[in-house]
């Protein structure tokens, strides 16, 4: 009976701000995290080790596409959508013209977001970081004169490249240029120094 008196209590407020990090960073979307990782790892790892498994140029090409189109289609949208909010399209109007729409969502009413930070930097992380290394890989297949493999590379950069593009537009607004913006980041940053 005495243990149900007894409460406990953080000692200068340390446990409640562990608390309140880790609702923070908690991950609403696991599936979609999962997903938005899994399919551009995949087929990075398949690229990778590709010539030790088969012989077959043709059945790896095309496993890793098949992955790089599924990694495409999951983060324009899905995880795109659900971990942070924001999501692009490509609308053709009636006289033929070709429109690109960039969307973020609102911010609610009480000025909070509905994605979590750890979503936000797992989402941002792997969409920069791959496509990074897909380029380290074009390099490497021109410099190693392997053309064959130069054709899988640059569908993995431009597949991965077109998600980060669209997403970057719409974090940062798609009205602005994102030259200028560079140059006057940059700008700023020359003359803080």
């Amino acid at each position: 009976d005495s243990n149900d008196d007894i409460e406990d209590v953080s000692l200068f407020d340390a446990d409640d701000d562990v608390s309140r990090r880790s609702k923070k960073s908690k991950i609403r979307h696991p599936v979609a995290s999962f997903f938005h990782l899994f399919f551009r790892v995949s087929a990075i790892v398949v690229y990778l080790l590709c010539e030790l498994l088969t012989s077959s140029f043709i059945a790896c090409m095309v496993t890793i596409i098949l992955l790089l189109s599924c990694d495409f289609w999951a983060v324009k949208n899905v995880t795109g959508r659900l971990m942070v909010g924001l999501r692009w399209w490509n609308q053709v109007d009636d006289d033929g013209r070709s429109h690109w729409v960039f969307e973020a969502r609102k911010v609610s009413a009480q000025g909070s977001k509905t994605s979590s930070e750890a979503e936000s930097r797992i989402f941002w992380l792997g969409l920069i970081t791959c496509p990074m290394i897909w380029v380290i890989f074009a390099f490497s297949a021109l410099f190693s004169f392997k053309v064959k493999w130069l054709a899988v590379v640059v569908m993995g950069v431009v597949l991965q490249g077109a998600n980060l593009y669209g997403y970057i537009r719409c974090k940062v607004g798609s009205r602005k240029n994102l030259t200028s913006m560079a140059t006057n980041y940059l700008g700023k940053q020359f003359l803080r120094q």
